[in-house]
Parts: structure tokens; sequence; C-alpha cells
């Protein structure tokens, strides 16, 4: 199998993060959908579509996005809004089990149930939250997805990875998600490691993104189908029981808490500034230095609650202006635009304070300097999408060890 170009099916793909990690090594994307249901013009998908093209390219609703007109691939990747992922039993659905209109894991469980040739590997990306939420019931959500992939024939595994602690110039923690179909030869090597060893040595992540493990593994039983699930998982419990490392196979969770092990090189904020090149907008005006202050420093508010109560509010103080000899501090999707903020990136120059430009946004997500530069695109909304997007350097990593993987054990 040698050189076998896998087919990828993109979805969410934003401004094509997924797709920048993947093209590196020997991934073609054949299909990708990006649609933002909240604004009329299309913004994202215009940014995709000058990079790579319009053809096989959908901007609509991929809840409406009939599976037929999904072209059958290898991979499915995206980047999934971190929803409610509960489940109502519906009389008149003969299944009984129905997601929840609009949540779009359920679009992604869609095609992989609808696909009678599923993808045999799923590539997913969601922030850390998605292994506590919510907070009445921790870890439900998670437990649903993996339940649900359990039901469709899918090993998986995980890790939470801070970009950052591996030499990449964000602070940046997201969960990555892994899924290998029974029907791949992955799956049968998975079945016959010891889950311990797959965490920690012998898998696609723990390949791509070495680590030391310091507790011992832990089992968790999925009980019940998806309601069961939805209804009772963990209802009494303070805390999620998934760790930041885990491994489902046949209905079985192994889950470890593990630590970072890399020794090469790390970027910094210092080393992907722009030196000379940026327009006096991105400076700040002597008048708004004092509303800056105060917003990064440390301060009690009182509030007043929505039932009338009064309370303290209080809130740390910021490093300000943000270090450059570090890692950057994640960005969001608040970052671009003048209006004082406390979470914007202020760092500190010869010329004096200054914002980062939209260029300096993309390099700390590892895409291409001017990736999102296109006309009637704004710098607001520029760093809107990067504070959207993944670190392309991690999906590059895993996307490589993944392949790696699938060259060992499928002898096609």
């Amino acid at each position: 199998m040698e050189n076998k170009t896998l087919k990828v099916v993109e979805l969410f793909a934003g401004v094509g993060g997924f797709r920048l990690g993947l093209e590196k090594n020997n991934y073609k994307i054949v299909w990708s959908n990006q649609w933002e249901p909240s604004t009329k013009t299309q913004h994202a998908s215009m940014v995709y579509e000058a990079r790579f093209g319009k053809e096989n390219h959908s901007n609509k609703d991929i809840a409406a996005v009939p599976v037929s007109e999904i072209p059958d691939h290898d991979l499915l990747c995206g980047g999934f809004p971190c929803q409610d992922y509960s489940v109502a039993t519906t009389l008149n659905n003969s299944k009984g089990l129905k997601g929840k209109k609009g949540v779009l894991w359920w679009s992604i469980h869609r095609i992989l149930e609808e696909k009678i040739n599923k993808p045999k590997y799923l590539f997913l990306e969601n922030v850390d939250r998605l292994l506590k939420s919510p907070s009445k019931q921790r870890g439900r959500d998670f437990a649903v997805m993996l339940q649900s992939l359990n039901d469709l024939g899918y090993a998986v595994e995980w890790r939470v990875i801070n970009a950052a602690e591996y030499g990449m110039p964000q602070r940046r923690r997201r969960i990555f998600i892994i899924g290998y179909h029974k029907s791949s030869e992955i799956y049968n090597k998975i079945k016959s490691s010891k889950p311990i060893n797959w965490l920690i040595k012998e898998g696609t992540i723990a390949n791509a993104f070495p680590v030391c493990n310091t507790q011992l593994i832990e089992e968790i039983k999925l009980t019940g189908d998806l309601v069961e699930l939805t209804d009772n998982f963990n209802k009494t419990g303070k805390l999620s029981p998934f760790q930041n490392t885990g491994l489902l196979i046949n209905g079985k969770v192994y889950t470890t808490k593990t630590e970072p092990n890399f020794d090469g090189n790390y970027i910094l904020l210092k080393d992907i500034l722009q030196n000379g090149e940026v327009t006096k907008d991105f400076y700040i005006d002597e008048k708004d230095l004092d509303k800056w202050e105060y917003l990064k420093g440390s301060k009690t508010i009182e509030r007043i609650s929505s039932d009338g109560h009064k309370y303290k509010y209080s809130e740390g103080g910021m490093v300000y202006p943000d270090a450059i000899d570090n890692a950057s501090r994640t960005i969001i999707t608040g970052e671009g635009g003048k209006s004082p903020s406390r979470f914007k990136h202020v760092i500190a120059t010869e010329k004096g304070l200054r914002r980062l430009t939209p260029i300096e946004l993309e390099r700390l997500n590892m895409f291409p300097d001017n990736h999102t530069k296109l006309d009637g695109i704004t710098d607001t909304k520029r760093a809107f999408f990067m504070g959207n997007a993944l670190v392309v350097g991690i999906i590059e990593k895993i996307g490589e060890e993944l392949y790696k993987q699938i060259n060992q054990f499928e002898y096609v």
C-alpha cells in the first residue's frame, strides 16, 4: 500500500486547518463542508474556496445535505462545535433515538450510520471541556459520543494536547479523537494490545506526541443505550471519570492521565512577530492606555444577579503586556479590533504597545502567512477565524502517524 493516497472528507472546515495539515502527507480532500448558520455572508467558506478551489466544496447546512451527496472516503475529519449532545426518545422514529436538532455531532453520526462503505478512520477535534460537560452530569456528553461510535463499530483513542507543550507557538489545549472501524486491521491490532501500551507507546497519538504515564489506568463500563446513558451517566459524580488520555474498544473505556514528554525546540511568541512591517492601526492609542490597563488588571466588581441578589465578582490580573519569551496565550475569536479588552494580546515594542496582526495570529496557529487575506474580509474577521482554528502542526503530526499505522497494518 506504499504511497496510497487516502481520501478525506472534511466537515466544519472553517478556513481549512485540517486540510493544510493532512495534505502535507498522503491524504487528499475529496469533499468538504463549511456552513456558518448565524451569518448571511459565508466568510470562512469564501476563504476556503479562494485557497483550495470550489470543486467538491459544499457551503450548505450539513444537516440538510443528503449522505448520498458525500463521496465514499477513508477518513472523516472535522473540528465539530461543542454543544449539548443529549438524546431524546421520539415515538415516530422507529429507532427510538434522535439527536437534538441542530447539534452537529449528530450530523457526523448520521453520515457514519447511513454510509454503506463507512470510513475506516475518524479524526476529530474539540475543546477539552467536552470531557467534563455538562456541569450537572460531568462527562455525559463524551460518554454519549463514545457509546454512539461504539454502536457504529469504531474503536476510539483520545488525548488532550496543549500545542505549546510540544514546542508549538501557542498554548492551545484541545482534545483530539481518532476512530478506527472494526473492518480495519488497526482495530484488530488495538484489540490484541494492552490498552496502556496503545495509549503510551504503540498508538497513533502516542507516536505523534510522546508521553510519560503518571497513574494507573482506570476502566469505565458504558452501560445502556444512548437514552439511558443520557439520563443516568455520572448523576452523582462531582468529577468526570474521563482523564486526558483514553481508549474505547468493544464497549469498554480505559483512561489515564499522561504528561507530555518532549525534548525538542520551542517556538516562542517573539519568534513569530513581524518586524517593522506593522501599520500604525495596531499600535495602542495613548488615550486608551488607561482602559487597557484597567481591563488587564485585577479587580473586584459588585454585580446584581437576575434575581436581585448582590454579589462580588473578582478577577485576577493578566500578564500585561504579554510575555514574548514564552508561547502565546490561546487566541480567542474576539482577538481582533481596536477596542480595549482583557483577552486580546498586547506586546511591547520599541514604538510602543501594540496588538497582534492577522499574519502573527496565523503564525500562532501555524497557517501560511496571509492564508485568510481576501477582499471583503476584515482584519477583525481574520482574527475571528484564528480564534476558531486549530494548530495545523498538531494535525500534520497526527496525520503522519496515522498514515504510518495504516501503511503498516492495512495490507491493501
